[in-house]
């Protein structure tokens, strides 16, 4: 690492969350959601300590990031979006299940669940009749239905509209040792049982939605970098681009090797960073791969700055900018090194640079 500005993301905290909401659920499938780089954590970290953990499954978003975790995994891996036929065969090939959303024409051997749309209206199939000739076209076929499921629209935040949906699904009829519909909000807010659950944000110690948890949650993710420079300035000068800081008095300004190409936003100016304990304004405009803070003579280079921890949380930060959780922790990019910690200490390093 020839940059001082990394995340580190605490491999035990992953491990608590799935064994807590494992015990919390009672489901003996559970599906590890790892799309998107594993929320930011990192995809291949976070699956292997979600399986030791009590996960049984993975899921992603695609096929190329399925196609990535089956050179490390042997376990059952689940494509939650859209394949096109066209690759059917090589998701076959590579023991890999589909989501079905609409007719096909494919008899060759694929493990499939099929995807109904009870409410989100983005991806499945929404007519009974549909829903019911797809699943008898499957059962006729090689194809292998595995699954059924449909995805929450507004669990833990709308009792209204998640027994809507769930009603909606339970109308067809169908065998509930097939479907799977709670994703982290939904294990955590009802206690509906189904074949599984698939636990996306709350294993990475995140909360699904406002309110009070069932179960203690542990934040994984953290930001951190280094103080390149410190300078004193005087009062009336400006600070970074479009000069839009003026000092009132005499001030010290301090540099840090992070910015708006690794996913720390221009939003983020006026916003709060921690060192020794002490809250520091960012000032300036958010650079490409610098920000600037307003600082006190007891700063000094190389000192550590938190920019996401216990202390400043994700929640606090997604707060701030008026966004999820989700959106910060997939915003950090990979320009930005993972370390990867257990029991206190460091066991793994990715520069994706190298």
């Amino acid at each position: 690492m020839f940059r001082d500005t990394w995340v580190e993301v605490d491999l035990d905290r992953i491990t608590h969350n799935v064994k807590v909401i494992k015990e919390y659920t009672g489901y003996d499938k559970i599906f590890a959601v790892v799309k998107a780089n594993g929320y930011g954590h990192g995809d291949i970290e976070v699956a292997e300590t979600a399986l030791a953990a009590g996960a049984t499954h993975l899921a992603v978003a695609f096929l190329d990031e399925a196609l990535r975790l089956r050179k490390h995994f042997t376990c059952p891996i689940l494509v939650l979006g859209y394949t096109s036929e066209d690759y059917f065969e090589l998701a076959s090939e590579n023991n890999i299940s589909l989501t079905i959303i609409d007719d096909f024409e494919y008899d060759g051997k694929l493990n499939v669940h099929l995807k109904i749309d009870t409410g989100m209206n983005r991806l499945g199939l929404d007519n009974s009749t549909d829903i019911l000739r797809m699943i008898e076209k499957i059962n006729k076929s090689k194809v292998n239905l595995e699954g059924i499921y449909t995805h929450l629209a507004t669990a833990g935040s709308s009792d209204v509209h998640y027994y809507k949906q769930l009603n909606r699904l339970k109308s067809l009829g169908l065998d509930l040792e097939l479907i799977h519909v709670n994703n982290s909000a939904g294990m955590l807010a009802y206690k509906e049982m189904f074949s599984a659950g698939r636990l996306g944000i709350a294993m990475y110690g995140l909360t699904p939605y406002d309110g009070v948890l069932p179960v203690e949650l542990k934040q994984a993710f953290s930001l951190y970098s280094k103080i390149t420079s410190v300078k004193k300035i005087q009062k009336g000068e400006s600070v970074g681009y479009g000069a839009t800081y003026v000092t009132s008095k005499d001030s010290y300004i301090a540099t840090l090797p992070i910015g708006y190409a690794d996913g720390f936003l221009r939003v983020n100016k006026g916003r709060m960073v921690e060192i020794k304990s002490k809250l520091y304004e960012i000032v300036g405009n958010v650079c490409m791969d610098q920000i600037m803070i307003l600082v006190d003579e007891t700063i000094s280079k190389d000192d550590i700055v938190s920019l996401i921890s216990d202390e400043i949380t994700v929640g606090d930060m997604a707060n701030d900018l008026g966004t999820i959780n989700y959106e910060i922790v997939c915003s950090i990019t990979d320009r930005v090194p993972r370390v990867y910690k257990s029991n206190g200490k460091i066991t793994k390093f990715n520069n994706y640079r190298f």
